[in-house]
Formats: structure tokens, sequence, C-alpha cells
């Protein structure tokens, strides 16, 4: 078969790789389309030391199950292999399990035209479901999950409430566009790249660059820092209403410090979140399919050959696109 393969920092090698062989209780699935995430970028960089070349990365993908229980299913995936037996599995916390694997992690990914995964991982399409809009539902099951989480905290329900979102690639976009379907009274975004703020405006979400406007103004109820560096986390924090709650989705750094002060006096929520559940998955799925997040025309499809070019534009700010899917097939 044809993948893709992260060989060292910055260098992906389109070339033939051994067909996968599933274990028992494993699929076969073909790949027919798969998004680049932020960290797959991240690993790209060099900066993941548990993706170690040389690796088939990718985890947000769409295909048919070609061998093994299912043949002819239409699936998406959990990328996250759990054990089912720990605490957190069997409280309805899958996405903590204590021995999680990951596909593009741990083991060969979706950047490929066949991928072997545990069949407890398939998750059904609705019927009529394209593969390439399916390949976003990792990405939105993201911001599902980390809706769900600020929902649970917020002390007013989320239609009395205003959100930020900082942040416009494909997690931060659809987290504004989860918000908006869950009737927020307001949802502004916030994001550096001209490119990107011209593609979530036409997207219908009103945005904003941080470097030239006042965040005094921005104040919200809650806001999603879906970058993940010191100083979005000082953004979010900074704009936070007292009862408020910032939700930390991004995971671009660990360094710097926050306002501890301004948390503890103002009695914020402060939420880590790591990626979902299946339950956010089918529900994401159900919700692309649905059109409940808008009619995805700010995605960009390349075929998975183009992938080291893709890589590249993404690094250098070159696209307006907030997803790119790759096309194996």
């Amino acid at each position: 078969m044809k993948a893709l393969v992260y060989t060292a920092p910055e260098t992906l090698d389109y070339r033939d790789e051994s067909d996968p062989e599933p274990a028992p209780g494993e699929a076969l699935v073909r790949i027919d389309a798969v998004g680049i995430c932020g960290s797959d970028m991240h690993a790209w960089h060099g900066h993941d030391p548990r993706r170690v070349p040389p690796l088939i990365l990718g985890h947000e993908a769409a295909g048919e199950v070609v061998a093994g229980a299912g043949i002819g299913r239409r699936v998406t995936v959990n990328p996250l292999i759990v054990c089912g037996h720990c605490t957190y599995c069997l409280t309805g916390r899958s996405n903590l399990c204590e021995n999680r694997t990951m596909i593009g992690m741990t083991r060969a990914g979706a950047y490929a035209q066949f991928m072997a995964i545990p069949e407890h991982c398939l998750v059904d399409l609705p019927d009529g479901m394209s593969p390439s809009q399916a390949a976003l539902t990792e990405p939105a099951a993201t911001a599902w999950h980390a809706v769900d989480l600020a929902e649970r905290a917020l002390w007013r329900p989320l239609a009395e409430c205003d959100a930020l979102v900082i942040g416009g690639g494909a997690v931060g976009l659809l987290t504004a566009l989860v918000v908006r379907s869950r009737g927020a009274r307001m949802v502004r975004l916030a994001e550096t790249n001209k490119l990107r703020r011209e593609t979530a405006a036409k997207a219908g979400i009103d945005c904003f660059d941080p470097v030239d406007t006042d965040p005094a103004g921005q104040c919200a109820h809650v806001a999603f820092d879906c970058v993940g560096n010191s100083g979005t986390r000082e953004l979010a924090v900074h704009v936070a209403r007292p009862g408020g709650a910032v939700v930390h989705v991004g995971l671009q750094d660990s360094a710097g410090e926050m306002d501890v002060r301004k948390i503890t006096l103002s009695e914020l929520a402060f939420i880590g979140v790591y990626t979902y559940t299946t339950a956010d998955l089918r529900a994401s799925a159900d919700a692309l399919y649905r059109g409940a997040l808008g009619d995805l025309q700010w995605v960009e499809y390349r075929p998975l050959k183009d992938g080291p070019a893709a890589f590249r534009d993404l690094d250098a700010g070159r696209t307006a696109a907030a997803k790119i899917v790759l096309l194996p097939q």
C-alpha cells in the first residue's frame, strides 16, 4: 500500500509500505479520508517524544471495513484504544483510560490506504454521510466534549452566556460552531492569522485579531483556549467574567504562568479537556451529517501524496483552510 511516513523532524516520505495484518479482534479499514491534526503537526516538528519515527501518523479517519467483522461497514474510528476494564472506562470516562494507546502514536495510523484497528474502535456513520465529511468527526468530537464540560461548570445556561474561542484552527472553529449550535448568546473567535479569520467569518463566526484588539472589551462567561500556549492562557483568564469558566483545549506548550489570583478571586472554573468519548464521536458525526455545524466549506482536500506540501503550507500559514483532509484512494 501507499503511505505517508514520518521519518524525521519535518520530513514525510510518501512510499510503499506493507499492508497491515489485523490481529484477532481487529478490522482492516480502507482509508477514504484523513485529516491533518495539530498533534500531527507537533510530531512533524519533532516535538512529541511519544511519536517515534519511522511512523505512519494520522488519526482523523473515515473509510470502509474490508476485512474482519462487519465487512462493508462505513466507519470513522475512535483513535484511542482503551482497555474497557479500568475505573475510568467503567464509569464512562474512557478517554482517561489508564491503559490507553493510540493510532498514529503508539501504532501505525491512517495516513495510508489501509489501517488495522480494534473492532471496538469502529464508529458507524449515518447513512449517506460522505467520507470527507466524516473525517471531521474526531476534531468535532474534541470540540463537542469541551463544550459539554463547559456547560456542566457554568452557573447559568449557555443560552445566557457570551463565549470567546481563542484559535481559529479546526478545533477552535468547530468549538465556535458547536457553541453557536447550542444557542450561546454571543460567540467570538480570536485568531492572529488573517486568512483564518476570513475563513471563520465565512462560516458565520465573528472574529478579531487579539494582537490589534484591546482584550478588555472581549469579556466572556466562558473562554475556550484552543491553542494552549502561555499567551493564550493569559488571554483566556483575562477575559473570563467572574463565576465563569476557562476551558483549556490546546496543547501547544506547558510553559508560562497564569493569574491564579484572578482565578481565585473571580471563582473561575479552569477545565482541562482531553479528547472525547465514543458517545462524543457518535454525537459529532450526527451533528456534522445534519448540517448543525454549517456547510463545512472551510475544509480543503488534497491527495495523500501531496501530504508533505500540505504540512509545509500549514506550518507557514499559507492556507486559509482551518482543516486539510488527505484522500488516500
